[in-house]
């Protein structure tokens, strides 16, 4: 096992890199915006299952062989890219009405359901093959071998790292749905909303489309 103070300092590494303006935090701002805060922590759980996936794929040393094939990394940097586009799509075609106050229960029953978020957030961390290759270099820096397997400090590190990103990621949820509900009571400012989510989306998807290993 990590040593507490190893812990501590990976931890508060683990937070300043949530708050570094990235993909996924401003997936969960949009999404949050657009979506309300319940929206937005939904993408972040989704966020976090994708996040164990990969903390299991590198203590398994799954990441190291999906690294290494330029294949596999160009395969799913393009279904990621494919997908944050489909986003971009939906969010552009998406009509003011749904967030409109005059009509919430319209809203409510056309829009997401909490499962469909947090599989939308999982989506996103899985096509991210960016986000393997950083778990990749970044988790074993904090491993000692002279401490235990180093499978389980990885695996260690990595629920640490994720209960940072569930805690910066929530409190960025909570903040941007509550700033997001005034706006959807204007359907102007819903629409406007709409099209700056869809032209992030769309951004996000030409950045993972580009990204080197």
């Amino acid at each position: 096992m990590p040593s507490l103070e190893t812990l501590i300092a990976f931890f508060g590494v683990s937070l300043l890199l949530g708050l570094t303006p990235g993909p996924d935090n401003l997936f969960v701002l949009v999404q949050s915006a657009q979506r309300g805060w319940r929206a937005g922590m939904a993408v972040v759980l989704g966020l976090c299952v994708g996040l164990v996936v990969h903390t299991a794929a590198v203590a398994l040393g799954l990441a190291a062989v999906f690294a290494a094939s330029a294949m596999a990394f160009t395969a799913l940097k393009w279904c990621g890219a494919a997908y944050l586009a489909y986003l971009a799509w939906q969010a552009l075609r998406a009509p003011a009405a749904l967030a409109c106050e005059a009509a919430p229960t319209a809203a409510a029953a056309s829009g997401p359901s909490g499962r469909r978020m947090v599989a939308r957030g999982a989506v996103m961390s899985l096509t991210n093959p960016k986000v393997l290759v950083f778990f990749l270099a970044f988790l074993p820096q904090f491993a000692d071998p002279a401490r235990g397997p180093v499978a389980l400090q990885l695996m260690v590190l990595g629920a640490v790292f994720i209960l940072a990103t569930l805690l910066v990621f929530g409190a960025i949820a909570c903040f941007t749905g509550a700033f997001g509900a005034l706006l959807q009571r204007s359907a102007r400012a819903q629409t406007v909303l709409n099209r700056v989510a869809g032209l992030v989306f769309l951004g996000l998807a030409v950045r993972l489309a580009t990204a080197e290993r």
